[in-house]
């Protein structure tokens, strides 16, 4: 895990693939933390990304660094809407709390990577692979 963190965490802009009915949609995310040993990411819950994974929780995520490396995970969205992890994101993310605690406003959905994979490769093809459980 430590490792995935670090990569997402030294590339702060990766981007977020989803599915819409038989397209797939891509988009820049940059909100990521690790709560209770899991990876987890969050949405604004009036996004089609929110609308998207409630049909299919399947997602992937990449981005690539300067010095030619790149990370590409696949998971499972699972969300998690307990007050403990949305007080974590505020935490780690001040700005967060003044977007998403407007009266009326969108909400922060809250979800965590399960079922699934993190590689992170090189040009030379060096490789690690990573479990991604629940």
């Amino acid at each position: 895990m430590e490792d995935i963190l670090e990569f997402l965490s030294s590339n702060p802009v990766f981007y977020f693939a989803t599915v819409d009915g038989d397209e797939p949609k891509i988009r820049p995310f940059g909100f990521h933390m690790e709560y209770e040993g899991k990876l987890y990411f969050g949405i604004d819950s009036q996004k089609e990304t929110y609308k998207q994974l409630k049909v299919n929780s399947k997602f992937e995520v990449c981005t690539a660094s300067r010095d030619g490396n790149w990370i590409r995970i696949k998971a499972e969205a699972i969300f998690d809407e307990r007050a403990q992890v949305l007080e974590k994101a505020f935490e780690n993310t001040p700005s967060l709390k003044e977007i998403y605690t407007k009266k009326n406003g969108p909400r922060f959905i809250l979800f965590y990577a399960s079922k699934g994979s993190a590689l992170i490769e090189d040009m030379s093809g060096n490789k690690e692979v990573y479990s991604i459980s629940e």
